[in-house]
């Protein structure tokens, strides 16, 4: 073929990752050291309506074709240099009819609009209704569903959109459905089903992981008492054919590998191999957790299993908090414990903050100085939040009664719960808080305003470490990846609140890289995940919090009066309670 002559590496081996974000499709290409080749994003509709919020799988699926084009055309890789393909999306919930057409779960009735996003919060009640069960199931996700599952989605459509509901052939959360797409085989990820769907993994502890089990396991860890206790029990219907006859660890190889439909949408080779599939906080987990600094190595020869003292951080829209260990850790109000749902064998337990990036931007855009801050960056070529780390620089060398950067906000805290709490007190009704407000509607105030969010954030992060290290893990290192983990304020911050060290991967996009590594492994280049993960992951700049007692002190003060901001809104919320009773 013309394409395998024109490329001077015909004989290499190359590794993509597909990874749907909330507001894009993107793809990049990986070699045999882990190293970016070039990657590709493309945008992605989504439709917001109060609580609600929906996606187009039909959509998503053109923008990933064009992501992977690009990204193949921009990194000069051939089709037949793509060993293997694996996907990560969003733990959105996707429903489609028995010929594979998108059914709507939209009040609008759109057909298009056939994905509920992952951030939709319209089942709230249905999700307190679930718990209100305490179904045996439930001790497995922090004593509790959130609404951002899918059972108490699933509920809120079967109670609210009986048309839709009867037309649905297959339910699948979006990863799963993406690599079903491109596959043909609807074998669900471990990842998705465990944690977002309350399957229990953990029944397939004694199978044997040899390649036919693992490839095609039956799903045995269904509990069908809990479907029909909370109303669902037409889900188990034909050995769960809607939910998931059959799960698999992730990075298996599906089918055949690429149907030569998808093939020749994507631009590829049919029977390409193609992994099962991770949520994208898990597969950002796979691509940074196995990153060695120098201090690791060290410790290489101690019978510390490093891998169980370390928590990721996947900072984007949201932030997932991952952190894995041998031994199952029940945690309330923290998700989990999770068998095999991120690395093979291990429990994972996952804490999250709901609105992190999507926060900074909500405070940055929503302020009165927003549009002069934004002609000011334009016009210096740097990034809003380049710009307002610099405002902040200058201020704190300007304020002599500052004696450090995160000293300016002394007057100003912040509960970042604008869009709930996910972890560790899994409130989905806790409110954002915004204390030490004036008239001043400058830039200076813009920019303290987000020094505060920031710091709130990892006030947030700081209280899931230690409830985790409370219940038993032993976390004393992050690693962060994600589009908040360029920012060095941010960075800095976390490792300062936290007082634990953060190590940033060498290679800024950990997500496409850990969706590449389950396209690794279903190519059969590596005996398994965490053998790829050793093999791909790699450090780069460490971040160690500050050595200044006094930048401790501050923080060990602020945090006392972030904790204190959640008690007095619950007090708050008792008060107007009885008030209208």
């Amino acid at each position: 073929m013309t394409t395998v002559e024109l490329n001077p590496f015909p004989s290499r081996s190359v590794f993509l990752g597909v990874d749907v974000g909330t507001g894009s499709a993107r793809a990049g290409l990986f070699d045999e050291s882990g190293k970016l080749l070039g990657s590709s994003s493309s945008p992605i509709q989504i439709w917001k309506d109060g609580d609600c919020v929906e996606q187009s799988s039909t959509d998503i699926w053109h923008a990933v074709c064009a992501a992977v084009r690009a990204a193949c055309s921009l990194a000069n890789v051939s089709d037949v240099e793509v060993k293997g393909i694996g996907f990560a999306a969003t733990c959105s919930l996707v429903a489609v009819d028995a010929e594979g057409s998108p059914v709507t779960v939209s009040w609008s009735g759109d057909s298009r609009r056939n994905i509920i996003v992952w951030m939709d919060h319209r089942a709230v009640k249905q999700a307190e209704r679930i718990n209100s069960f305490n179904s045996p199931v439930l001790q497995y996700c922090g004593g509790g569903v959130s609404p951002e599952m899918e059972p108490p989605k699933l509920l809120w459509v079967k109670e609210n959109l009986q048309e839709s509901w009867s037309m649905v052939y297959k339910w699948m959360d979006l990863s799963d459905w993406l690599s079903y797409r491109a596959t043909g085989d609807d074998t669900r990820s471990l990842c998705t089903t465990v944690c977002k769907w309350t399957y229990l993994g953990h029944a397939h502890m004694q199978q044997q992981m040899t390649e036919k089990a693992s490839r095609d396991m039956e799903a045995c860890g269904w509990d069908d008492e809990f479907w029909e206790e909370i109303g669902l029990g037409d889900l188990v219907d034909g050995h769960h054919a809607k939910i998931g006859r059959s799960v698999a660890f992730p990075g298996h190889p599906l089918g055949n590998g690429l149907t030569a439909t998808a093939a020749k949408e994507l631009g590829l080779l049919a029977g390409t191999p193609v992994g099962t599939s991770l949520i994208d906080a898990h597969a950002g987990g796979v691509g940074v957790m196995e990153s060695k600094s120098d201090s690791d190595s060290l410790k290489k020869d101690s019978d510390v299993d490093t891998l169980c003292t370390r928590m990721v951080l996947v900072c984007g829209t949201s932030t997932c908090h991952m952190a894995v260990s041998r031994e199952k850790l029940f945690i309330p109000g923290v998700w989990g414990p999770f068998w095999s749902a991120m690395v093979p064998e291990y429990w994972l337990t996952e804490g999250g903050q709901s609105a992190t990036g999507a926060l900074l931007d909500h405070i940055i855009e929503n302020h009165v100085a927003s549009p002069r801050l934004a002609n000011q960056a334009a016009s210096q070529k740097v990034s809003v939040f380049e710009l307002l780390n610099n405002i902040l620089k200058s201020m704190a060398q300007e304020d002599t009664s500052s004696p450090f950067v995160a000293a300016l906000t002394s007057e100003m805290h912040i509960l970042p719960d604008f869009h709930g709490n996910r972890s560790p007190v899994a409130d989905p009704n806790s409110k954002g808080v915004v204390f030490g407000m004036t008239l001043d509607t400058s830039e200076k105030q813009l920019a303290l305003l987000y020094l505060a969010t920031v710091q709130g954030i990892a006030y947030g992060t700081r209280h899931i470490v230690e409830h985790c290290n409370a219940h038993g893990h032993k976390i004393d290192t992050l690693l962060a990846c994600g589009g908040l983990s360029k920012n060095p304020l941010f960075i800095q911050e976390h490792a300062d609140i936290v007082g634990c060290p953060i190590i940033l991967p060498r290679e800024s996009e950990s997500v496409l890289l850990g969706a590449a590594i389950l396209g690794a492994v279903a190519a059969k280049s590596y005996p398994s995940l965490h053998d790829a993960m050793k093999a791909l992951n790699a450090a780069g700049q460490v971040v160690h919090s500050s050595s200044d007692p006094k930048v401790k002190k501050y923080h060990d003060a602020k945090y006392r009066i972030f904790r204190d901001l959640y008690e007095q809104q619950l007090s708050h919320r008792s008060i107007i309670t009885q008030a209208l009773s």
